[in-house]
């Protein structure tokens, strides 16, 4: 674990000892803000909840969280600094695990920074404030599910670019498939059972349920081990290709 941590303070210092970390936070919260205000109707529909604000979620993590995922282990192999990394007196699992931390607490900055509109429809009305406090935990561990996909897929490749489009494409694949156009293609020649099974893979589906304020051990569970799965699959894929 201290090898761990140790990891877990470099890469969290490396996101703000450049602009990007910066730049990434100013642009996901303009988005937010345009998505829920603009888009979602957020005075409009004069209701004391924050139902417009997470429903947005899903989709702006869809591309931004592959921004801050792509880097993680494409650029340690572009410039040569995985063989360094893996010199050093820590377990790749703890290596794996530092990186993915790293970016999830910066990922849980950026969402921290969206209290304002906690506060104002507090201001507005009188919310339930155990329903929107779910809300940031569904979307916290939704970021996290994204972020494990992303850095899996970056240890596959040298390139960012490549990292990210492939990210975001098997990401809209977890986020749409428990949509009706997608069971509805699938029923048709596969068995019920099937079709379930490719259902509860959805993303919305899970995150929908923790924003209606009922935090289920199966959502938890769900989220919990498909960060899991895609951890171990990252660290056999860095273990792997780090001579490559």
């Amino acid at each position: 674990m201290t090898g761990t941590l140790a990891v877990f303070k470099r890469e969290l210092a490396g996101y703000f000892a450049t602009p990007v970390a910066y730049v990434f936070i100013v642009i996901f919260l303009f988005l937010m803000g345009i998505a829920t205000f603009y888009v979602g109707n957020f005075y409009e529909r004069a209701q004391a909840d924050l139902k417009s604000f997470f429903s947005f979620h899903p989709w702006l993590y869809l591309f931004l969280i592959p921004a801050i995922s792509m880097r993680l282990w494409a650029e340690e192999r572009k410039s040569g600094t995985i063989e360094l990394l893996m010199t050093l007196p820590v377990s790749l699992s703890g290596i794996v695990l530092g990186k993915f931390l790293a970016a999830w607490a910066f990922t849980g900055i950026a969402l921290a920074l969206t209290f304002p509109m906690w506060l104002t429809v507090n201001y507005l009305g009188n919310p339930d404030n155990g329903v929107i406090l779910a809300g940031y935990i569904g979307s916290l561990f939704m970021a996290g599910g994204y972020l494990a996909i992303g850095g899996c897929i970056s240890a596959t490749t040298k390139n960012q670019v490549i990292a990210f489009v492939v990210s975001v494409v098997v990401c809209f694949i977890f986020t749409v498939s428990g949509a009706d156009i997608v069971l509805n293609f699938v029923s048709a020649w596969a068995p019920d059972f099937l079709v379930n099974a490719i259902a509860s893979f959805s993303f919305l589906t899970h995150f929908n349920a923790i924003t209606q304020g009922v935090i289920d051990a199966r959502d938890v569970i769900f989220f919990a081990s498909l960060i899991a799965v895609w951890l171990f699959a990252n660290a056999i894929v860095v273990d792997l290709k780090k001579a490559a």
